[in-house]
């Protein structure tokens, strides 16, 4: 087949900083020499501090492989690793990976390439692209529900009204009027389940104002034990986004961890980019991560997978529909939210792709 004249293959490292697989490779003294943006993400590394480092020295999970990769290197031979579990430099917490180490020649001299798989990550994408179904169909069905609610409760409201008409009696009439205010109350209800109707209208957002507003509308009703912090990344670019539905999200989740620590306790507002990151299929370039952190009780493990579901808490004046309506938002930006939670330490993560839907 003829490849036209115009046609200009993509560069080797253009094609080597996009892959999802994390790479590095090492030379024949097993330091770093290259690294892509997958693998940084994956080790928490940077590849300028990483390059000219022995690999167990610049990436601290991989020196318990320095012994089987100084034998791949010596002996020529590649090999495979299925669900390596990895520590993580900054933390207990660890990362499980297929690793695939292959030796080459890098000019006259042996070096080998490192490839890694991370299972955790396919397993998240998995599961988020489960909760984003799940949340649909949630969402459909509370649809046909409030139909079928809001019909008769249109009807029960009229009926109350013109009732209340015929009463001469003050005392009686008061029942009517319980009537209407109730079903109004019903109405707003059914309204909060469904959110929005409208889509999103899309302005030039600084995400650290909106969470500063959210912040100072909050900060004012916190009991004084309570700490609200910051950690913001200044560099971070504007995004394109709803204003009011993204501070309608972050104030639930701002609020709902001022209720996690009661009286006392600490909650981080924290600001990241992220790239090469995957929701509903799709891999985005970067992502605006978007932390809330709190150090309360946490949340219950048989609780945990069902906390985005409608009508789902743990409060007994709780509605159950912050959180599933914050994801909703969320949804309609592209993005999704996560939660990580144990004793001490619950973290509810918003991630924001850069890229608008017609980009």
């Amino acid at each position: 087949m003829s490849v036209p004249v115009s046609y200009q293959a993509p560069s080797a490292d253009i094609l080597f900083d996009n892959l999802a697989t994390a790479v590095i490779c090492l030379d024949e003294n097993l330091r770093v020499w290259a690294i892509n943006p997958a693998a940084e993400v994956l080790f928490g590394v940077s590849a300028r501090h990483s390059r000219g480092l022995r690999v167990d020295r610049a990436i601290v999970a991989l020196a318990c492989q320095r012994e089987r990769l100084e034998q791949a290197l010596s002996e020529g031979a590649a090999y495979t690793e299925r669900e390596l579990r990895l520590p993580h430099s900054g933390g207990s917490d660890g990362v499980t990976v297929d690793c695939t180490v292959t030796p080459f020649s890098h000019g006259d001299q042996p070096a080998l390439a490192l490839e890694f798989l991370a299972l955790d990550r396919h397993l998240r994408i998995s599961r988020d692209d489960q909760m984003r179904n799940q949340n649909l169909a949630n969402r459909e069905m509370l649809r046909g529900l409030a139909h079928e609610i809001k019909n008769p409760l249109g009807g029960l409201r009229g009926a109350a009204q013109l009732l209340e008409r015929e009463i001469a009696d003050r005392d009686l009439s008061d029942y009517t009027s319980v009537i209407i205010r109730e079903a109004d109350r019903l109405q707003n209800l059914v309204d909060g389940m469904l959110g929005p109707r409208q889509p999103p209208e899309l302005v030039d957002l600084n995400i650290h104002e909106a969470l500063e507003h959210v912040r100072r509308l909050l900060a004012a009703d916190l009991p004084p034990g309570v700490t609200l912090t910051r950690d913001y990344d200044p560099s971070l670019p504007r995004l394109r986004a709803d204003r009011e539905q993204l501070i309608q999200v972050l104030f639930n989740l701002v609020g709902n961890a001022a209720q996690a620590v009661g009286e006392a306790g600490s909650i981080l507002l924290r600001t990241r980019a992220q790239r090469l990151f995957t929701i509903g299929g799709h891999q985005h370039r970067l992502v605006i991560r978007i932390d809330v952190v709190d150090d309360g009780p946490g949340i219950t493990e048989d609780l945990l997978p069902r906390i985005f579901l409608p009508m789902v808490t743990s409060r007994a004046e709780g509605t159950g529909m912050g959180l599933p309506i914050a994801q909703y938002l969320v949804h309609l930006h592209g993005g999704i939210i996560e939660c990580e939670s144990r004793p001490g330490d619950t973290t509810f993560s918003v991630f924001l792709p850069l890229e608008t839907a017609d980009e």
